[in-house]
């Protein structure tokens, strides 16, 4: 099935951004009356009409809205950038279609990416979402220091990813289900023990992603299973 994404609905009948009308007219070749999929980013699977197949504007008739089935929990999970950016656009596109809500980047002492580049951030969670076959766009913040962002959050089970010896708790078992989750992955040279410590007087709990040492993509997919896995 494929999916267009148009987050501007408004009415019955509504027109489609240039870049789903090309592929929808000029790469799929739909037709006017053809019926199409429309998910709109806001949790709702559009069944819609074309009237006019202009390749640039496509303009389409609702005929049918259906809700996505809500979740009962709340994934957020703050990384910060990989030096590489082809590892982070990857744990966005596979956490996105695991399933999460919300991702923030986060600048630590030990960063080595302090900029990235949003618009692409975006278009990788959009093509996630399209081939996942979900209707919900999760929330992208650009990156901020990690003082600002621990002192802002406070709504949620909060957990910080850190390995050292004095860390026997793994998170499935100290995330309770159906949550607000909030997840803290540091850089490739992890946090430092000045910001392990700021996160724990901000009320974050210091929890173990298993024996092993993982890449900050892998750990943040790892939370992201954990965490859907604990609500099945």
């Amino acid at each position: 099935m494929h999916l267009f994404y148009e987050p501007n609905v408004s009415g019955d009948q509504f027109i489609l951004n240039e870049e789903e009308s090309r592929h929808c007219i000029k790469v799929l070749r739909k037709k006017a009356e053809d019926n199409i999929t429309i998910i709109d980013g806001k949790g709702n699977f559009i069944t819609a009409q074309i009237l006019d197949a202009h390749p640039k504007k496509c303009q389409v008739k609702v005929i049918e809205t259906q809700a996505e089935n809500p979740r009962k929990f709340y994934i957020h999970i703050a990384i910060a950038p990989t030096k590489n950016v082809d590892r982070i656009e990857w744990f966005i596109e596979k956490s996105v279609e695991i399933g999460i809500d919300e991702i923030s980047f986060i600048n630590c002492q030990n960063s080595e990416r302090r900029l990235i580049k949003m618009d692409r951030i975006e278009k990788k969670a959009i093509s996630a979402m399209k081939q996942s076959l979900k209707a919900t766009m999760p929330k992208l913040n650009d990156i901020q220091s990690f003082k600002d962002f621990i002192n802002t959050e406070n709504n949620s089970d909060k957990f910080i990813g850190f390995v050292d010896m004095d860390n026997p708790h793994h998170l499935v078992h100290k995330a309770q289900k159906s949550s607000k989750y909030l997840m803290l992955i540091g850089p490739e040279g992890d946090f430092t023990l000045e910001e392990v410590a700021l996160a724990l007087n901000n009320g974050f709990q210091k929890i173990s992603l298993g024996q092993s040492r993982l890449r900050t993509e892998t750990a943040g997919i790892s939370a992201c299973c954990l965490f859907n896995m604990i609500n099945l």
